[in-house]
């Protein structure tokens, strides 16, 4: 069976997701045409476990912010330059950037010139900010996939080859969650109020909001002592960190769980959340949240002059309205997010609007995206006369 070499990157753990399914579906589909897939370069777990051959830890790539990214500038620019040296030397069939922009276009267009079709999987928030990187991704990229159909329309709008695919998690998430089936399996309270806490899945989100998240559980126990407090760790690195932070809560009621957060998020009565990707399977598993996000002054300094959204998270951006509260910088604190938390768990219309509005969203979304992302590079394959 012939093969055929195909560059995917991804640079953190949303990205691993979307990249084990759409590498599955690739190979599923070049099967079908008696083609065997070879995938090569960085991913997680998720991605290895479906043959990937990963150059370096995909942890490597995970920065957050401005800032705080110029401290490993050198290194990511050498990772980036020695992977353009590999690949124009020894040319994949295509090369599949997944979301992190900022390395993934600059290695794009490198590899472009080099005569290599470039696919940028996740639309970087053009929409949102820095509007005229739609310049950039024109000269470094010949086909974008995005997850959200007002994604596609702005690049429609640019004369930009856009496939709007959906994103995976709607397929993969049942339109109707079952509360006491995760419970069961957590071994959790049927009976109990939970809140789930999610203060993200980097190093630097656990730095900045697990201490108020914390905060906030203890300021909720002492008005609701029958409350109850799950946080799941990302990985073994969180885990740790987490359970360094717990122990300076002896006084709560939190079960630490080592992955299983969209488990815990269906286990759960609200959502105490970091602004990201997890947003929107709190919202495909139809629970209320608060979402907040905390970032060095500087870098916030940055960014809020940058930004023309007017939201951050994406159940919001997905309903173009506020349905859900938005806690920034010096406001995350436990006084602001307990009663917001408070409400969730007691206003029953506000639950039932979430829960129609979100269930909306989630057929709108549910469009077999590993399938289509993959059928839309298979496109471009045959296009580029590359199968």
């Amino acid at each position: 069976m012939r093969r055929l070499r195909i560059a995917i990157l991804a640079g953190e753990m949303s990205g691993d997701i979307l990249g084990a399914g759409l590498m599955q579906a690739l190979a599923g589909q070049l099967t079908a045409v008696g083609i065997e897939a070879e995938f090569v370069g960085v991913g997680g777990e998720l991605m290895q476990a479906q043959g990937l051959e990963s150059r370096f830890p995909m942890e490597r790539l995970a920065v957050m912010g401005l800032v705080e990214v110029l401290g490993r500038l050198p290194e990511l620019l050498l990772r980036r330059r020695r992977l353009a040296q590999q690949w124009i030397a020894e040319p994949p069939a295509v090369f599949i950037g997944i979301d992190a922009p900022d390395f993934n276009l600059g290695l794009e267009g490198r590899l472009r010139k080099a005569g290599i079709p470039t696919v940028h999987y996740v639309s970087p928030s053009v929409w949102a900010w820095r509007r005229k990187r739609i310049f950039k991704i024109l000269n470094t990229t010949d086909l974008m996939l995005t997850l959200f159909p007002f994604e596609a329309q702005f690049y429609l709008e640019h004369r930009m080859p856009v496939s709007f695919v959906g994103h995976p998690l709607a397929s993969l998430i049942p339109l109707h969650s079952d509360r006491a089936a995760a419970r069961a399996e957590l071994g959790l309270d049927q009976a109990a109020e939970i809140v789930a806490l999610l203060p993200g899945s980097r190093g630097g989100e656990i730095k900045q909001l697990a201490e108020p998240f914390l905060q906030t559980a203890r300021w909720i126990r002492q008005r609701r002592p029958g409350v109850r407090f799950v946080l799941p760790a990302a990985n073994r690195r969180r885990l740790a960190e987490l359970r360094e932070q717990l122990s300076r809560y002896a006084d709560l009621d939190v079960t630490l769980v080592d992955g299983q957060s969209r488990r815990v998020m269906t286990a759960s009565d609200a959502i105490l959340i970091a602004s990201g990707t997890a947003t929107l399977e709190a919202m495909l598993v139809k629970r209320p949240m608060v979402v907040a996000y905390r970032m060095a002054p500087l870098t916030y300094r940055i960014f809020s002059r940058l930004i023309k959204s007017r939201f951050i998270s994406l159940p919001n951006l997905l309903a173009d309205q506020a349905l859900v509260p938005e806690i920034l910088q010096d406001e995350v604190r436990a006084d602001v997010l307990g009663p917001l938390l408070l409400r969730a768990l007691d206003d029953r219309a506000y639950r039932q609007l979430l829960d129609e509005q979100f269930l909306a969203i989630h057929q709108q979304l549910r469009q077999d995206a590993d399938q289509r992302a993959a059928t839309a590079v298979m496109e471009l394959l045959t296009s580029r006369g590359r199968l």
